[in-house]
């Protein structure tokens, strides 16, 4: 969502409690989400999890559970019990987990559980993996970066409009992978290790669940559940939503293009809209392909699904209720219709949907939990950080302006004054002090030297920020220093979580990136040096 040049962002509003009329509850209202009662059959869920996990090869009876296989079996334990709540975090099944912000979304549902959970109300960290999302695209390749400062960017051919979670691991993948990793430059032990967890990863049977190893191998030990919503024990007690919503497959969808016209009205562009006769529901059909249903027909009583009668869609629903799916403006209700959810982590991207949600989680009679905004962080590899601290930068500056930043840096090094704001706030000064001599003379050339000033002041500051980039890109023609830079903080044009993959930093710097991300404090927006 992007807000008009005036307003905050929609998540800077959001954490100062801004925009009420959106969101059920704020980040201070962590206590009152957590007191919520609902009536859930906790044991019902937790048995279709322990389903799920020991299809998925993580609870395997007879064989001795490793420290992550012991806190899985502890975790559905707890889950059963009347009070249980959980923090919910997900994502698409990313390509070797993904970006790094997926971990991130992760690790910061297992800090804010711990931070929450007491023996008499257990709180619990669950990651929801966007199995049923077909746009293969965001998930089919990912980007790391070894220690010759080499970019490898494997990608993968997956089929097109068919659920992730419906395609099979291939064999052909994983030697692929493997192969990269063979020619990735770091340290042995450590590629190693991230050898172990891929071989565990890839022994999973389709695309979503060899995410879901990998991310219960990363933090399984510390309590990380993994929920596949394709799964049949676990879509099977999706279905009760998903039927409610086909008796009023319109209204739901209305009162999200409502919230959007409210939200436009408040000054920012809304990430969901619903034309007329969209629903909140796919339907795989018989070819594997994911298609949004339509409602047809101009009045009440004409109105008909299209292409299916309700008959055969709440058939389907019964027979096979993996195949009918929630949408964008449905999914996270489901995934809350399904768990005691207290608090949902939460991207900006995701806190822009959430916001046109509320009206559609009341239509299913749920509370909206509270939205947490994601853990977020940069890492610094120590040549990194040295340049940084060099040019008294911070990886955001960076990310925000990398030429500027870089300029403006070399620029006070090198002392150059005409490049310092000191001397346009001098000029100005004069402005000031002409415009207020002009004016005692003659009182009409005031705004005719205000204009002026204002056009020679911007032009001024245009050279200016012209001047700064010169700088940087002559410096990095010398040194290499700006290209380097890009590389670790904005791969491929973009901030370094939302491109690069985590098993970089694991690759490179064994576990101590996971250990020190564990220690963070739960939201936190933080750039991390590493040891």
């Amino acid at each position: 969502m992007t807000p008009a040049s005036t307003l905050p962002s929609l998540t800077e509003a959001y954490r100062l409690g801004q925009l009420r009329e959106f969101f059920a509850r704020t980040p201070d209202e962590l206590e009152a989400a957590l007191d919520e009662t609902r009536d859930l059959d906790r044991p019902a869920l937790a048995e279709a999890l322990r389903s799920y996990h020991h299809d998925l090869g993580l609870l395997q009876p007879g064989q001795k559970p490793d420290a992550a296989g012991k806190a899985l079996a502890a975790q559905l334990d707890l889950l059963a019990h009347p009070q249980a709540r959980v923090v919910v975090a997900g994502q698409q099944a990313g390509l070797l987990g993904g970006p790094a912000y997926s971990v991130h979304k992760a690790a910061d549902a297992v800090l804010l559980a711990r931070q929450l959970s007491t023996e008499a109300r257990p709180v619990l960290p669950v990651f929801w993996i966007a199995s049923q999302d077909h746009d293969v695209d965001e998930v089919a390749s990912t980007s790391l970066l070894d220690f010759s400062e080499r970019e490898f960017r494997p990608h993968l051919e997956l089929p097109r409009g068919v659920p992730v979670g419906r395609i099979a691991w291939q064999a052909a993948w994983s030697e692929q992978l493997l192969a990269l990793l063979g020619e990735f430059d770091a340290p042995l032990l450590h590629k190693a290790a991230v050898r172990a967890h891929l071989d565990f990863a890839f022994q999973g049977k389709t695309y979503a669940d060899v995410f879901a190893r990998l991310m219960h191998r990363l933090l399984g030990e510390h309590g990380l559940m993994v929920l596949d919503p394709l799964h049949p024990a676990l879509s099977r007690l999706m279905a009760p939503a998903l039927r409610r919503e086909l008796e009023r497959p319109l209204e739901g969808p209305q009162r999200i293009e409502a919230a959007a016209q409210q939200l436009e009205a408040r000054g920012y562009t809304p990430q969901l809209r619903r034309p007329a006769g969209a629903t909140n529901l796919f339907v795989e059909e018989e070819n594997g392909q994911r298609t949004l249903l339509r409602v047809a027909g101009d009045s009440p009583r004409s109105q008909h699904f299209d292409g299916y009668s309700h008959t055969e869609l709440l058939e389907l629903l019964e027979r096979d209720p993996g195949r009918l799916t929630p949408a964008a403006g449905l999914r996270p209700v489901v995934q809350d219709a399904l768990l005691p959810t207290a608090a949902f982590v939460v991207g900006p991207g995701e806190l822009a949907y959430a916001a046109e949600l509320r009206g559609v989680y009341e239509l299913h009679g749920l509370t909206q939990p509270v939205l947490w905004p994601r853990l977020s962080v940069t890492w610094l590899e120590p040549n990194v950080a040295r340049l940084l601290s060099g040019f008294g930068l911070t990886a955001a500056q960076f990310q925000r302006d990398p030429e500027g930043a870089l300029g403006r840096a070399l620029a006070r090094q090198r002392d150059a004054a005409a490049l310092g704001q000191e001397r346009l706030n001098t000029l100005q000064a004069h402005f000031t002090d002409l415009s207020r001599d002009l004016a005692a003379l003659d009182p009409t050339l005031k705004s005719s030297v205000e204009r002026t000033e204002k056009r020679t002041l911007a032009r001024l500051e245009r050279h200016r920020t012209q001047a700064f980039k010169a700088l940087a890109r002559a410096e990095d023609d010398r040194s290499g220093q700006l290209a380097r830079l890009k590389k670790h903080l904005l791969p491929a044009g973009h901030p370094q979580e939302r491109e690069m993959n985590f098993l970089t930093f694991l690759l490179k710097h064994g576990d101590a990136p996971l250990k020190l991300l564990l220690q963070q404090a739960p939201g936190t927006q933080v750039e991390l040096t590493i040891p």
